[in-house]
């Protein structure tokens, strides 16, 4: 068994197409097919189930997936730990983050670190907190910046910073002159919201469940720019954080008195496996930062 058949093998997992699986991997389609082919020799077992247009995993296929992934991340951990103890300065930090820290926290953490370290680079995953704790778990992340505890085993989370959460009506509402409400005060308007697979999703369901509300949801989407844009359109109210790119929407942002509406947001790292050097310095410098702020 090669290395290269693992590699292999895992894209056509993934990707469940031999042409596509060829051209992503940058090899041919009869070099993908006989690397496949040897490597179901040398386990004697089918790993996948062919037919004309695609290949699903066998049962066997789908437990040597987990095995494949797990041999190859601990390949490239061992990859980066030798060069981080070659070069004590670089290494590689796989970071992940929700899509509303990708506008305001993580370029500005990125530029202050790099101005420290320059020589350490990073690969960058935006996803939803479902992905999030699954990319850790898996390995695939370092680190993630993420609002509240990831309800995973083994996962530890610090908090780093708490953000408000507003309610957000078209500049036209009749109550876009107040500078607070309560919440049940929107509890009979249409309400736009994120997908549930989003911490936000979670966290808005939480306060109108404390409200003893029953929010009337008409739109969900996967941004809060295009959750704010809908909300400027007039066609509902949303609870959002203030972030970069919505200054420029014709909506009024609401403090909320009751309940108090807020979102923790810290770092989370998968305890049970140990970080990379360039990843350790990551980790201790955002904890710094913001034990100092």
């Amino acid at each position: 068994m090669e290395l290269n058949q693992l590699e292999y093998f895992v894209a056509l997992a993934h990707i469940k197409n031999f042409t596509k699986a060829a051209k992503s991997l940058n090899v041919s389609q009869p070099a993908l097919s006989r690397s496949i082919s040897r490597l179901e020799k040398d386990l004697n077992i089918p790993l996948f189930i062919r037919d004309s247009r695609k290949v699903n995993l066998t049962q066997y296929g789908q437990t040597f997936l987990t095995y494949a992934e797990r041999i190859l991340q601990e390949l490239e951990t061992a990859r980066q730990d030798i060069t981080n103890m070659a070069e004590p300065d670089s290494g590689v930090v796989n970071l992940s983050f929700m899509h509303s820290l990708g506008v305001y926290l993580v370029p500005e953490l990125l530029k202050e670190f790099r101005k420290i370290y320059p020589k350490i680079q990073f690969r960058l995953s935006q996803n939803h907190s479902f992905l999030l704790s699954k990319q850790l778990f898996k390995g695939e992340s370092d680190l993630c910046l993420c609002s509240s505890p990831i309800n995973s085993e083994g996962i530890a989370w610090v908090p780093l910073l708490t953000e408000e959460l507003f309610i957000i009506v078209p500049s036209t509402h009749p109550l876009a002159h107040r500078s607070s409400i309560n919440i049940t005060e929107v509890a009979s308007e249409p309400f736009i919201t994120l997908k549930p697979m989003y911490g936000l999703r979670t966290k808005t369901e939480h306060i109108f469940e404390v409200a003893s509300i029953r929010p009337k949801i008409r739109f969900e989407g996967d941004e809060i720019v295009t959750v704010a844009s809908l909300v400027a359109a007039n066609l509902g109210v949303s609870l959002v954080p203030k972030i970069p790119g919505m200054e420029h929407l014709d909506i009024k942002f609401i403090s909320v008195d009751n309940p108090k509406c807020i979102r923790d947001i810290g770092l989370a790292w998968y305890a049970n496996k140990p970080l990379s050097l360039a990843a350790h310095r990551f980790q201790n410098f955002i904890i710094d930062k913001f034990n100092h702020e």
